[in-house]
């Protein structure tokens, strides 16, 4: 299943939630096909200005930050290097879609494996 973190400003965020979100699922669908549209979560979480840093100094205009939990099992399929670029380049686009071009160069993707049987959901692991 699919779970991407947005962190944005929150002031960046506001109005544009159901955009995010619908592009998102849509750039993973894109990679996966139609069959996944329905399991990608999306979460995004909004930061007022002063509680994001860089270089030790609250942060000016920080480009939105997006983590991609995924199996791990995903980064050993043979064509495991072209999803991944997919996924990255798909995830960037679809930021930069709602947040304009200014942030392009500064989004990061970082894509988080999950060692199967090491996750769980109602208080249950869930098997690979």
């Amino acid at each position: 299943m699919p779970h991407l973190t947005v962190n944005v400003l929150e002031s960046d965020l506001v109005g544009r939630e159901t955009d995010l979100i619908e592009a998102l699922t849509d750039a993973v669908v894109a990679v996966y096909g139609d069959w996944a549209r329905d399991i990608v979560v999306v979460h995004l979480i909004g930061l007022p200005p002063s509680r994001w840093g860089i270089g030790g100094k609250p942060a000016q205009a920080p480009s939105p930050s997006v983590t991609f939990g995924i199996k791990e099992a995903a980064f050993s399929r043979p064509d495991a290097e072209e999803i991944v670029s997919r996924l990255i380049s798909g995830v960037t686009d679809a930021v930069v879609a709602v947040f304009g071009e200014r942030v392009r160069s500064g989004v990061s993707v970082e894509l988080v494996g999950t060692v199967a049987g090491r996750s769980g959901i109602g208080g249950v692991v869930v098997s690979p």
